[in-house]
């Protein structure tokens, strides 16, 4: 008898950060040599190199896509607060504008600073140029009141939500983020589990720490007071509260830490109290930052979908149907590596 015919599986999107690592530079680098900018003062050998990588891996960028058909190009605006102080607004930005080329479609880029005079400037020169749809996006998830301006055009909000309810948006699913990343501590068989939150006025910092108490309960374990810990989503949060959590006298089994920032912290913490990071307590972090995968254990954490989430809003545009007002809350994947896992049993 003929074995059944194996389905083809769909081949995932190789992204400019996939050609990055293969050439071992940076991806403005790469961006730089694939779009032909011979100015820059990248040699020959690095040229080559990311040549070959996006070749191999067979990378399609932009300046190989195909031109807009229509004589005035669809032309999308992306207007956000902030760029240089996160890496997740270039992973946005990158991802809806890719996208938006596959379709045939344009990108203006406006950082405005936060600055609601510019923002309604930058808004009406975009009404009066016929731009095709706007994403309004923020670098921290948050309630937002975007100039009213913003209700003339289609537009979809990116990583916010705003007070009346007027647009469609998307978000992290932070609470599910959060939710998965405790039980994949329980699962391991930690029961004694701390958290180190992020700032107390960021809603990703609430929210994960909601999905923390919420996997905990469902598992019949009740949160203790003094293992949830008030960290600042940086470093120096991570390694101070973990140290308080080592002085108590029946310190954590695990430390899910709110940020991979905190995680790096609380990596730091530890080993210098010669604790064992995945060996004697368990740690998670969440975002997948890019020092996550280098750290020692690698670190298991949670998926921002930023990337996702351009993507996603750049197909809300392209669509021809009306945006109903709603927020959409994307996925945020558990990324198991190494540092939730119990070491093995071993015999002499």
């Amino acid at each position: 008898m003929q074995e059944p015919e194996k389905k083809k599986q769909k081949k995932a999107k190789v992204t400019m950060k996939d050609v990055a690592l293969a050439a071992g530079v940076s991806q403005s680098t790469v961006s730089f040599v694939l779009n032909g900018q011979e100015d820059m003062r990248i040699g020959k050998e690095t040229r080559d190199r990311v040549l070959k990588a996006a070749e191999t891996l067979d990378y399609r960028y932009r300046s190989a896509g195909r031109p807009p058909s229509r004589s005035r190009p669809t032309t999308y605006g992306f207007m956000i607060d902030e760029i240089a102080t996160s890496p997740f607004a270039s992973i946005s930005i990158e991802a809806f504008q890719e996208q938006a080329w596959s379709d045939g479609a344009l990108v203006e880029i406006a950082m405005t600073g936060g600055d609601p005079g510019y923002e309604q400037q930058v808004l009406q020169k975009w009404q009066r140029d016929g731009i095709d749809g706007v994403v309004y996006a923020s670098i921290l998830t948050r309630e937002v009141s975007p100039h009213l301006a913003l209700r003339k055009h289609r537009a979809v909000l990116l990583n916010c939500h705003d007070k009346e309810g007027l647009f469609r948006a998307v978000v992290p699913a932070e609470r599910r983020g959060g939710h998965a990343a405790t039980m994949a501590l329980i699962g391991e068989g930690y029961r004694r589990i701390a958290f180190i939150a992020g700032e107390a006025w960021m809603e990703a910092s609430e929210q994960r720490q909601e999905g923390f108490i919420r996997a905990m309960r469902e598992s019949g374990l009740e949160p203790e007071p003094e293992l949830i810990r008030q960290g600042n989503f940086m470093p120096s949060g991570g390694y101070r509260e973990t140290r308080e959590l080592l002085s108590l006298d029946a310190p954590p089994e695990a430390i899910f830490c709110a940020n991979d920032l905190t995680a790096l912290g609380c990596y730091e913490a530890l080993k210098e109290h010669g604790v064992h990071v995945g060996a004697d307590i368990a740690v998670v972090g969440y975002d997948d930052q890019e020092i996550a995968q280098h750290l020692s254990p690698a670190l298991s954490t949670v998926l921002l979908p930023h990337g996702e989430m351009g993507r996603w809003c750049a197909r809300q545009l392209r669509a021809k149907s009306t945006l109903l007002p709603r927020v959409e809350r994307m996925a945020c994947p558990f990324v198991a590596r190494q540092s939730h896992l119990r070491a093995p049993l071993t015999t002499d």
